[in-house]
């Protein structure tokens, strides 16, 4: 059963990434179409087609690969400079010029005499902002509908005064979760919280004499409070039960911003409560706000990218455990995914929740890393045109004639660097998500 429930895991992850493609690809479709555009393909996937259909001008279809996505539009490269558009010059010497010369020949034989005006470089510069940005503003788009399932539908994970977990042990550096060792002993002693008998699923109504309404509340009561036998009110099943907690400060361990133990500890009141939680519903208002702090978390990933990659190569072919807040490749994701789905126990909404949130911060990811003005991402040719819009606006406060098109074309053996390192990039994320995954656990 858990097989079978983690298969159908990665099919939903493979059918989202799917539809995540596949609604992209459409945002630049619909406007390049729009616009006069004439589009000969709409792909997705990459690899050999494994479905194909043609429909007018435009072949649909679906390749073996599910990892990305094209559509193919007549005229992406202007002519060379001193030429027409329907025809080359003399091609130049040298391995980039030719290959810069290949790829207009490429581009200028998929256009007839009759789509002289359907090409996309003659499109006006915001006509070619907004096919460009069509893909990623999709990606938005469908990230924000899936967070406002979650929030608004489903609900968000809010800590409650019901008691979900009891530490059996005081915690320690080595054991700064309060396990028990394996035959049921604490090193450290046993906590505040088991030696008053507080039960899973207690409500806690008081603690000290101060009543406690949320969790917040009872932490702060706990901080509060005096060392010494403190009682502590809570409602079990339907009856109230007051407790004695004999609290007394212990050295518990420091943790630094990035939520690991320092190695040093610090005196405070320990019980060894962990609430429990429940999913509340938010309003829609509140999804703008947490779309922003993932985005502020997305932009700081791609900023650190390079040294991101050099911390999962070290953690991959080192002893040095991974770090769960690293990267994550596409395999990571799915395994994550299949092992959410995989959980026997947790509730159908928790999955349903956890996996719609993977994919929101999937589409929020394509979203920002697509504005990276580099090709062959779209924010490369949107740097294009913007260059270009920069260059004629100029030409016209100095009265001169309107410069040609900006001559992408040049920009392809960058191009073609970039697409390396990005294949690069994704071959480490799956060696490291196969050599060392990480895991919900």
């Amino acid at each position: 059963m858990t097989i079978a429930l983690e298969t159908l895991g990665w099919l939903i992850f493979l059918v989202g990434v799917g539809v995540s493609i596949g609604l992209h690809e459409i945002g630049h479709l619909l406007p390049a179409k729009a616009f006069g555009v004439k589009v000969t393909q709409y792909m997705v996937g990459f690899g050999p087609t494994v479905w194909s259909r043609q429909k007018g001008e435009t072949e649909y279809g679906v390749k073996a690969v599910p990892l990305g996505g094209y559509i193919r539009m007549i005229g992406m490269y202007p002519p060379a400079p001193g030429a027409d558009d329907t025809r080359l010059r003399a091609s130049s010497t040298g391995r980039f010029s030719a290959l810069i010369d290949d790829a207009r020949k490429q581009s200028m034989d998929e256009v007839g005499p009759e789509d002289r005006d359907r090409v996309f470089y003659k499109l006006p510069i915001r006509k070619r902002v907004v096919v460009m940005l069509g893909g990623p503003t999709m990606n938005l788009v469908l990230a924000f509908v899936l967070m406002t399932i979650v929030v608004s539908l489903i609900g968000l994970p809010q800590t409650t005064t019901k008691i979900g977990a009891v530490a059996p042990c005081v915690p320690s550096v080595s054991n700064p979760n309060g396990k028990a060792e394996a035959d049921g002993s604490c090193t450290d002693g046993r906590s505040a919280a088991a030696l008053a008998g507080i039960e899973v699923g207690d409500q806690v109504v008081s603690l000290g004499g101060q009543p406690i309404s949320e969790w917040t509340e009872a932490q702060a009561a706990i901080r509060s409070a005096q060392p010494g036998d403190v009682p502590l009110v809570v409602v079990r099943d339907g009856q109230q039960v007051t407790l004695t907690v004999p609290l007394q400060p212990v050295q518990l361990p420091v943790y630094g911003a990035d939520g690991k133990p320092t190695g040093q500890t610090e005196s405070r009141n320990f019980v060894g409560l962990v609430p429990g939680f429940e999913r509340q519903t938010a309003s829609v208002a509140t999804v703008p706000g947490i779309m922003w702090d993932q985005t502020t978390h997305a932009v700081s990933a791609i900023a650190t990218l390079p040294v991101r990659m050099y911390d999962l190569v070290r953690q991959t072919v080192t002893d040095e455990p991974r770090d769960p807040n690293g990267i994550v490749g596409v395999v990571g994701v799915g395994r994550l995914t299949g092992e959410a789905v995989a959980l026997e126990t947790t509730p159908v909404l928790d999955k349903a929740a956890f996996v719609l949130s993977l994919l929101a911060g999937l589409n929020l990811f394509l979203f920002l890393f697509n504005l990276i003005p580099l090709l062959p991402l779209d924010g490369g040719h949107v740097a294009g045109a913007a260059w270009e819009g920069i260059k004629r606006g100029w030409a016209k406060l100095r009265h001169l004639p309107a410069p040609p098109p900006v001559d992408i074309a040049k920009a392809l053996p960058l191009t073609y660097v970039v697409s390396g390192l990005l294949l690069v990039l994704g071959a480490i994320t799956i060696v490291a998500d196969l050599v060392k995954p990480i895991t919900l656990q």
